[in-house]
């Protein structure tokens, strides 16, 4: 156990979809490995791949030297040109492969984050090659594995896990960008309010309100008259919050009642994450 009492909840949730995605991917043939993966250009070895790497980097071991094909298409900013590196290496490795590099990999930082004694202020490199301190990235990896989980889970027809650990720390670190999105990306006016009400295994409500200095905040109180309620389930808001659908894709899945312009802003705004 770490000696950071307050990392603890990032890597029992890191922990928990490790474990999920290697006794997800154990079985695959090289067929599945192949097979799409919802994400722009990746395959479920290239979502596994992006882990590897991830987890690499975050172990301090050196990036790949490694020049990309100019014909993905896929690649269409920096951060993505960052992160296929990773991905690219690892695209033609074979299934046996790819579950070792994953096994070693994961053993390799359960141990780091076992044994873990850097002061949380401790800078590093973090995501897309940015420097984040320890509490950051750690933070951080519980996230962005989680997601990928369900990336897999999505692609293989493996529903589960939507309301492990780490759902309700991408829950709570989706829910502290949304007021940006009301306040700033949707232009939201003084004194909107906006309502999110989410139904499924990850249930809440939320209010943001955007302040008379433009500034937006967010609770849990009920709002009567809000300007816009916005009403969907948990795994709709995930795949809308995490860019992997669009609102127009789920139009039937996402009740607007209020202002339409505003509502319509919020959701073309809702992604929130790189």
């Amino acid at each position: 156990m770490t000696v950071h009492s307050s990392l603890q909840p990032s890597i029992d949730a890191w922990a928990h979809s490790a474990e999920a995605i290697s006794e997800l991917v154990a079985p695959l043939s090289e067929g599945e490995w192949s097979g799409r993966s919802g994400l722009p250009g990746w395959s479920v070895r290239d979502v596994v791949s992006h882990i590897i790497g991830a987890e690499c980097e975050a172990l301090g071991d050196p990036r790949p030297i490694h020049n990309l094909p100019a014909d993905l298409m896929h690649i269409t900013s920096e951060k993505a040109r960052y992160v296929e590196v990773q991905v690219d290496t690892r695209r033609h490795h074979t299934a046996p492969e790819m579950t070792a590099d994953l096994e070693y990999t994961l053993i390799r930082r359960r141990r780091q984050l076992r044994g873990e004694k850097r002061a949380l202020e401790a800078k590093m490199r973090g995501a897309f090659g940015s420097e984040m301190t320890l509490a950051e990235l750690t933070h951080y990896r519980a996230f962005d594995i989680w997601v990928h989980e369900q990336d897999i889970r999505r692609a293989l027809g493996r529903p589960g896990n939507i309301d492990s650990p780490g759902a309700h720390l991408v829950r709570d670190e989706l829910l502290v960008r949304l007021p940006k999105v009301v306040a700033e990306d949707a232009a939201a006016r003084p004194g909107s309010i906006v309502v999110v009400d989410v139904t499924g295994p990850v249930e809440f409500m939320r209010t943001v309100r955007v302040g008379e200095d433009g500034r937006g905040s967010i609770d849990g109180s009920v709002s009567l008259g809000p300007t816009v309620t916005l009403t969907t389930d948990w795994e709709t808001y995930l795949w809308l919050a995490t860019g992997r659908l669009r609102a127009a894709a789920v139009a039937d899945r996402v009740k607007t009642e209020g202002d339409p312009q505003l509502a319509e802003a919020v959701l073309r705004h809702f992604t929130v994450t790189d």
